[in-house]
Order: structure tokens, then C-alpha cells, then sequence
């Protein structure tokens, strides 16, 4: 019989902080503990968690000055470190090369466990956060995360394009790719009139969608120029999410001519976010920075069609043409993509299918027993056992 591990995910980012880490790291919380094991979460302290029905142990911190939804993690007082060596955790698994990444790695050495590390952001793109110069800051991130990630035992990469990044980068410590999962019971095709009345949406609009984080590395600019040059009765533009560039994208939609299309409906609980998919008509997504796109992801699961920049991890889930439409950076391109699937059902429906086929592998409850099998290797042991 397969031993119980005891886990132990420390996270930067977690509820209430909405995004691709707080959603990916719950979705391992519980897809282990459906498979037996043990799991804690250690996170910042944050106003407005509700951490109800989840084993978390929260962390002092302070808000980040440069991204006030973040909560910077403080260093672990002596009580703190007792209580989390206590627990006695069996694998030590970090999203973060800094604050409680750091953490994990120093009680992984000093119990003697394995320290597993998964690289879900390109650090590099996201300079423009640190009040220095960009260039000197990008460089730095890419040299600093690289070396973080030859100190772990393990190092988990969300897609094969971070693989081959974090090699030519000098990583030399095992890498497996490991997509983060997608949870399929919640993420599927459903009524889709229900999903419009129940977010005031009449019958007729043609309605754009996107998910995730209003911040400059999400090239949202981008979407408003395309939607600017889409010509279609009826359509609107819903944004689902918040962040630093939510008042400048107000400026900016308005400036376009688009203050009537566009709608910022603020973040959304995942267990809320299956309904904005279901009463869409396309997903639309401009960012050049992801490692997979989970949100995209999503949407196919949902069989929505989506239309997106071709760029790093996006392109190893999307094949154009079947699951989805892949364009260039370009606002008329996007914008002529986005037309194509307005104006054509047969293309929505085919794109639909090949979606939802394509997400099938990436269901969560798939992928976990892979998890687990990487936490067991690391810890030297058989991967079944």
C-alpha cells in the first residue's frame, strides 16, 4: 500500500489574491488530499482570507508597495519555524524563488527532505514592478531565479518551453514538466442562456471574454486596439479580474471609443468564473508572458473558442485551427481572428470541440498521481510505491 506524504505547498500567492498561482496551488491542495495525502498551505496573512475547509498556516507579511494586492511575506520568527518543523512534512514544494520560497528551502535542508520547486513565471517580464532600472532588473531576475532553481532537488516546469528555458539559462538540477491542472468537473460546457441572464447579458450580444490580472504584462492594450477594429452589432468586451492597470485601461478604452463595449467586472472566485466562459462567445487573450495560461486553458474546457497571441506556453496548448485561433502581436490580425469566429458557427462549434478535447489531458485529477510520482522520486523512492 502507497505510504501517506505529508505535504507542505508555500506560496506567495493565495486566497484572497486572485490568479494563476493562488488557483494552481488549491487545485493541488485538493486533488492530493483526494488521493490521501496530507497537505498545508503556507501563505501570507492577508485581510479577507477565508480559509474554511483548508489547512493553512498563515504568515506575517506586509502589503507590497508597488502591487498592493500582494502581500509580502515577513521573515519566520523562531516560533513560527518550531511550529512548521512540527509538522514533520515530508516534501517541501515552493512557487516562488523569494520570500516563502526561501523559507521552504531552508527547512527542507535543515529536516533533511526533498525541496521541489515549480517555475511558473518568467520572472524577467516583470520588471517594470521593481523601481529600477528595467533592464538591469530583467537580467538580475533571470540570473537570480535560474540559481534558485539549481539549489531544488526538483524542479517542476508548467510547460516544455520553460523546460528549455531554464536549461539555457544553467539549470542543471532535474526539471520535469508538469502542466498545472485544470479541475474538469468545474470547468465544462453548460447553459449558456442561463449563464447571460445570470450575468445581465441579453441574447444577442456578441460577447468577447478575458480572464485574468489587469497588468501591464498582460498586453491589454493589445485586446482594446483589436476590439477597436472588430466590426460586429452588439459587442462587448467583459475584463474579469483586477490589477494595478485597471484605471489607465478605463482611460484607455474610453479613449478608443470603447466605453460602451467594454466592461470591468472586477475579480472572480473560480467556483464564479465557469458562467462568464459558458455565456461568452470567444475567448480573448493578448499576453506574451505566460508559461502555460491556465485561463485559456479553462475556457477550452468550458468549449468556449479562443483567440490568442501565439507566444511561449499558450501555443503548446492551442493548436491553431482546431482547438483555437493563433495570431500574431498584431492589433488587425487579432482583430480579423475574432471576426472570423464571430461570423462563422461552424468554426465556433468545431473550435468548441477541438477545445475541449485538447484540455482533456490537462484535467487536474490526472495529472496529480504524476505529481505525487515526482514527489516520490525526489524523495528517492519507487514512483508507485
Amino acid at each position: 500500500m502507497a505510504s501517506r506524504l505529508r505535504i507542505g505547498l508555500f506560496t506567495n500567492n493565495y486566497f484572497p489574491m486572485l490568479g494563476g498561482v493562488s488557483t494552481a496551488v488549491d487545485t493541488i491542495r485538493r486533488d492530493l488530499e483526494a488521493l490521501g495525502h496530507e497537505v498545508v498551505i503556507v501563505a501570507p496573512r492577508m485581510a479577507g482570507a477565508d480559509d474554511a475547509g483548508r489547512r493553512v498556516i498563515r504568515v506575517p507579511a506586509m502589503p507590497a508597495p508597488t502591487y498592493p494586492d500582494f502581500a509580502l511575506a515577513l521573515p519566520l520568527g523562531p516560533r513560527l519555524t518550531r511550529r512548521l518543523r512540527s509538522l514533520e512534512l515530508d516534501v517541501f514544494h515552493a512557487h516562488h524563488p523569494f520570500l516563502l520560497g526561501a523559507s521552504a528551502r531552508r527547512l527542507a535542508r535543515s529536516a533533511g527532505r526533498p525541496f521541489v520547486f515549480t517555475y511558473h513565471t518568467l520572472y524577467d517580464r516583470y520588471a517594470h514592478y521593481v523601481p529600477l532600472p528595467r533592464p538591469m532588473v530583467a537580467k538580475r531576475a533571470i540570473r537570480w531565479s535560474a540559481k534558485f532553481a539549481d539549489t531544488a532537488d526538483l524542479v517542476l516546469a508548467p510547460s516544455a518551453f520553460v523546460a528549455r528555458r531554464l536549461r539555457t539559462q544553467g539549470v542543471w538540477r532535474p526539471v520535469e514538466v508538469l502542466p498545472t491542472g485544470v479541475d474538469l468537473d468545474r470547468f465544462r460546457p453548460g447553459d449558456g442562456a442561463a449563464a447571460r441572464a445570470a450575468l445581465r447579458l441579453e441574447a444577442d450580444d456578441r460577447v468577447l471574454l478575458y480572464v485574468g490580472r489587469l497588468d501591464r504584462e498582460k498586453n491589454l492594450e493589445l485586446l482594446l486596439d483589436a476590439v477597436a477594429r472588430v466590426r460586429a452589432p452588439r459587442l462587448r468586451l467583459l475584463l474579469v479580474g483586477r490589477g494595478t492597470q485597471e484605471t489607465n485601461l478605463r482611460r484607455a478604452a474610453a479613449s478608443r471609443g470603447l466605453a460602451d463595449r467594454v466592461e470591468f467586472r472586477g475579480g472572480s472566485a473560480p467556483d464564479a468564473l465557469p458562467a462568464y466562459y459558458r455565456a461568452a462567445d470567444a475567448f480573448v487573450f493578448a499576453s506574451t508572458t505566460e508559461t502555460q495560461g491556465l485561463a485559456v486553458l479553462e475556457a477550452m474546457a468550458c468549449g468556449l473558442p479562443v483567440v490568442a497571441v501565439r507566444a511561449s506556453g499558450v501555443e503548446e496548448i492551442v493548436t491553431d485551427g482546431v482547438s483555437g485561433l493563433l495570431v500574431p502581436e498584431d492589433a488587425a490580425t487579432f482583430a480579423a481572428a475574432v471576426e472570423e469566429i464571430l461570423g462563422d458557427a461552424a468554426l465556433r462549434a468545431k473550435l468548441a470541440i477541438g477545445g475541449r478535447e485538447a484540455a482533456g489531458p490537462f484535467g487536474s485529477r490526472a495529472l496529480a498521481p504524476r505529481l505525487v510520482g515526482a514527489y516520490r522520486r525526489a524523495r528517492g523512492e519507487p514512483a508507485w510505491s
